[in-house]
């Protein structure tokens, strides 16, 4: 798999996993949001080594169902949200896409009718 290059300096972390938990891909982001744990390095590992209980057991669900899981986190004062979705091949499930935006503190909301 080759990341795609409108992707690779994307300003949001995007890490993909194949339905094993497999990491295949990390744009420049994910790996910099990663460097402590290895960075790019994280490519070939699995993503269930990197996350203790009860995250790890989440994840497992969450490779298994192939369902959608979004959520919002706080680390270091910064808030993110973490939007988790499963990718298909000619509509055979394959794994999960991480996709993570910082938020800033205010989000305005506008209502489309």
């Amino acid at each position: 798999m080759s990341i795609q290059r409108w992707v690779k300096e994307l300003p949001i972390s995007v890490t993909v996993c194949d339905s094993r938990g497999v990491i295949l891909e990390m744009n420049d982001r994910a790996g910099e949001v990663f460097k402590k744990e290895g960075g790019q390095k994280l490519v070939g590992s699995n993503v269930l080594d990197c996350h203790p209980e009860p995250a790890r057991s989440r994840l497992e669900r969450l490779l298994e169902s192939g369902e959608r899981n979004v959520y919002m986190i706080l680390k270091e004062g910064r808030r993110k949200l973490i939007y988790q979705v499963p990718w298909f091949e000619e509509g055979s499930y394959q794994g999960f896409v991480e996709l993570a935006l910082e938020m800033p503190d205010e989000v305005p909301t506008f209502l489309r009718k």
